[in-house]
């Protein structure tokens, strides 16, 4: 009988470290999924609502490689991250565990998530520039009926 218990509790065990597996793959692919969407977030921003900012005729023309930098240096860093990522899941990366894999993949989700902030803060404050140099603009060119 004491055999058989033993035999049980190594086979718990065995399921534990087989349900502890699991669970890190699935945190894995959670993260991934967040990574992408926040990238696909990033792309979209600069593809639609950089255009949009740069072809204004309320945005400068010694504006416009500032504000491409900008969003270019965002992008590069977006890249790199991935790039970084893909490392992480397809080699033995340093010989890392799941968990800490699991670690590294959440702190770039977090990562990605301050990008998307920073992107958009970026794209609005833009946008009220460009609205209030629109508004500028009618003041400054409105008849006069005195």
């Amino acid at each position: 009988q004491t055999s058989q218990l033993l035999k049980t509790v190594e086979f718990l065990r065995a399921q534990k470290k087989n349900i502890d597996k699991v669970n890190n793959v699935v945190k894995q692919l959670k993260a991934v999924r967040e990574l992408a969407r926040n990238n696909e977030i990033l792309f979209n921003v600069v593809k639609n609502d950089l255009r949009e900012i740069l072809n204004s005729p309320y945005i400068k023309p010694d504006e416009i490689s500032r504000i491409s930098n900008s969003f270019n240096a965002i992008l590069e860093n977006s890249i790199e991250d991935l790039d970084f990522i893909d490392q992480i899941l397809t080699s033995d990366y340093l010989k890392m565990t799941d968990s800490e894999r699991t670690g590294i993949l959440k702190e770039k989700e977090t990562e990605s998530k301050e990008m998307v902030a920073e992107i958009t803060k970026k794209t609005e404050r833009y946008r009220d520039i460009i609205s209030f140099r629109k508004m500028q603009d009618m003041i400054n060119n409105r008849e006069t009926t005195y």
